[in-house]
């Protein structure tokens, strides 16, 4: 998860400057090239999660992590916009979309009773990794320059990667003789390896599925195009830009959290309730970037954010396996990405399109946090799906 930051927003920012100013090209180049890299990666996640189910995770993720580092030592040979743009194409689909969902869905494999507490860690030490990132990446790039950093991050991602998946795990527990969460069952004469669960096509028939894949594209959506835009609206309420800034601190630190609290959360509760408090979240923190002012109510505006954010990744790496089981696990987790990879491309499009229309961020504000709440009753209203379902 960590090794997935050279192909993150957090990683990729500190490289824009510099390859504006080297290809010569505009930032409305940089942010189309980014956006269509976005979304043409993200149409890869129903292959990839299929490619799981069939190969299982260990060779998906050694062939991801070859591609993901021949992709970033490939953008080192960039010069244009149309080499840009396919590069984009590889980092986000490897990097952003491929290399976490055969992470988290790994680790779904091998626990079942504190699953929820075991993806919080993943999710919660991944974050970690990536938030660190734009400081490291900015001081390669100020020392080497930017075609050099990407070649170093690409052949970093060979040596961590690669290693991990060709001897670090196994896909499943019964490929070493174990049992799911370590624990043997009761009664070995009926015990089965196998698989249970829906297929994709029967999960994408329930109200539940649909429910987590728009919690999760909503949250994507606003905390990315909140983030983009953080500097220009937090100024906008009187903060500075170095204040602004560091307003990502506060909004880390609630995601590292929250995210392991979410996870042992959910393995105690239903995963409506914690979608709900996300959704909640979310809207309170949409609504309170409206009353920021320096200081504490600044402070308070990161938590809340980052608390939202550290739910969802909980519920959608937890929620997908204790409703739909684990036999599609791959294929029913690369779909759902899908739709949270490309709303994470909207993001930054709509709250810029809310700040034209508007002449301002306040006025739009209203319009989003609306979302989440009907989001939220959504979720109050859906059955949940019954456990194990037959295949059909």
């Amino acid at each position: 998860m960590a090794m997935t930051a050279p192909g993150q927003t957090h990683g990729i920012s500190v490289i824009i400057d510099p390859l504006m100013a080297d290809l010569e090209i505009s930032r409305t180049q940089i942010s189309t090239a980014y956006l269509i890299g976005t979304l043409v990666g993200a149409c890869a996640m129903p292959m990839v999660g299929r490619a799981i189910d069939t190969y299982g995770p260990r060779l998906v993720m050694a062939a991801v992590g070859a591609v993901f580092g021949g992709v970033l030592l490939a953008l080192t040979t960039v010069s244009g916009i149309v080499g840009l743009t396919v590069g984009f194409v590889g980092i986000r689909m490897a990097g952003q979309g491929a290399l976490s969902l055969v992470a988290t869905t790994t680790v779904a494999y091998w626990f079942e009773r504190r699953r929820g507490f075991a993806l919080g860690i993943v999710g919660a030490v991944g974050t970690a990794g990536i938030s660190l990132t734009p400081v490291l990446f900015e001081r390669l790039v100020s020392a080497t320059g930017w075609r050099e950093a990407w070649a170093i991050q690409g052949l970093a991602v060979w040596a961590i990667v690669l290693p991990i998946a060709l001897w670090g795990i196994r896909n499943r527990p019964a490929d070493v003789g174990q049992h799911i969460d370590g624990t043997p069952p009761r009664d070995p004469a009926t015990a089965t390896d196998a698989l249970t669960g829906w297929t994709l096509r029967a999960a994408l028939r329930t109200g539940m599925f649909w429910v987590i894949v728009t919690c999760m594209a909503t949250g994507s959506m606003l905390g990315t195009g909140l983030s983009f835009h953080q500097i220009d609206l937090l100024g906008e309420r009187g903060l500075s830009a170095t204040e602004a800034a560091a307003n990502f601190l506060p909004q880390t630190a609630a995601v590292l959290v929250i995210t392991l609290g979410a996870g042992a959360l959910l393995d105690r509760l239903s995963p409506k309730v914690v979608l709900c408090g996300a959704m909640l979240t979310l809207a309170a923190g949409v609504l309170a970037a409206m009353y920021v002012t320096p200081g504490w109510s600044a402070l308070a505006y990161g938590l809340i954010l980052g608390s939202s954010g550290g739910m969802m990744r909980a519920v959608e790496s937890a929620a997908v396996p204790r409703y739909f089981g684990t036999a599609h696990l791959g294929a029913i987790r690369g779909c759902a990405h899908t739709a949270v990879i490309g709303a994470s491309a909207l993001g930054p499009l709509a709250v810029s399109v809310g700040y034209d229309l508007s002449g301002g961020y306040t006025t739009a504000l209203p319009f989003f946090a609306a979302l989440p709440l009907l989001v939220a009753v959504a979720a109050l209203l859906v059955r949940a799906p019954r456990p194990a379902a037959p295949e059909i």
